[in-house]
């Protein structure tokens, strides 16, 4: 058991050893490409908010860890038994880390990428993932996402939305996700083969809702 105090305190601690993190990779910067273009920079700070800390995976649990990496990029999260969608860092629940299991992820506009995926393999209560204009999800992400057992279990919703560096090959990993019941893919430019999509999902999920929005 946790006391509502101290999670605080942890909570505040987590946060200053993170943009403590940040501020001495920055130190350590000598030169950066502001001259041409600061993607650059902010790409590698994700990177950094990425980042699996496997130490506090076993400290906390995959839950709590992934719930942290989740809404340090800019994700949503919604536990099992709870209406209220999670958003803040600073405002995860308090009390025993074990209580709150992950139902529902929406990372709308978030910077999760391929590097922090990691922090899903534990998670074993996930049914619903949202991805909606991810500039970083790639094939990869969905590939992982695809070969991590316990997400073949649980996963019944995904929406894949306006990802722009998501292909056919990506797509059709999720074919892994055998009580996958619904998958909406919408404003997908990279993903062109829609018959043949159609014909891989009917034959490996043949009691799948799938909703196509493609050009």
């Amino acid at each position: 058991m946790c006391c509502a105090g101290s999670e605080q305190r942890l909570t505040c601690t987590d946060q200053m050893m993170l943009f403590g993190k940040v501020s001495q990779q920055l130190c350590g910067i000598k030169k950066l490409p502001w001259s041409c273009d600061s993607r650059y920079f902010w790409g590698w700070l994700n990177a950094v908010f990425n980042k699996v800390d496997y130490d506090r995976i076993r400290d906390v649990g995959p839950d709590r860890a992934a719930s942290e990496w989740l809404l340090r990029c800019g994700a949503m999260v919604r536990y099992h038994g709870q209406e209220r969608w999670q958003t803040d860092y600073n405002h995860l629940p308090t009390g025993p880390l074990d209580k709150y299991k992950i139902q529902a992820i929406d990372a709308t506009n978030s910077c999760i990428m391929s590097i922090g995926f990691d922090h899903m393999v534990g998670l074993q209560h996930v049914e619903k993932i949202r991805l909606c204009k991810c500039h970083y999800i790639e094939d990869d992400c969905l590939l992982r996402l695809g070969q991590l057992e316990n997400l073949q279990k649980s996963i019944l919703e995904m929406e894949i939305i306006s990802c722009g560096n998501i292909t056919y090959k990506g797509i059709i990993a999720l074919r892994h996700l055998r009580n996958l019941k619904y998958l909406l893919l919408s404003d997908l430019p990279g993903v062109r083969e829609k018959e043949n999509l159609i014909q891989v999902f009917e034959t490996a999920l043949p009691s799948l809702e799938l909703k196509l929005q493609l050009k």
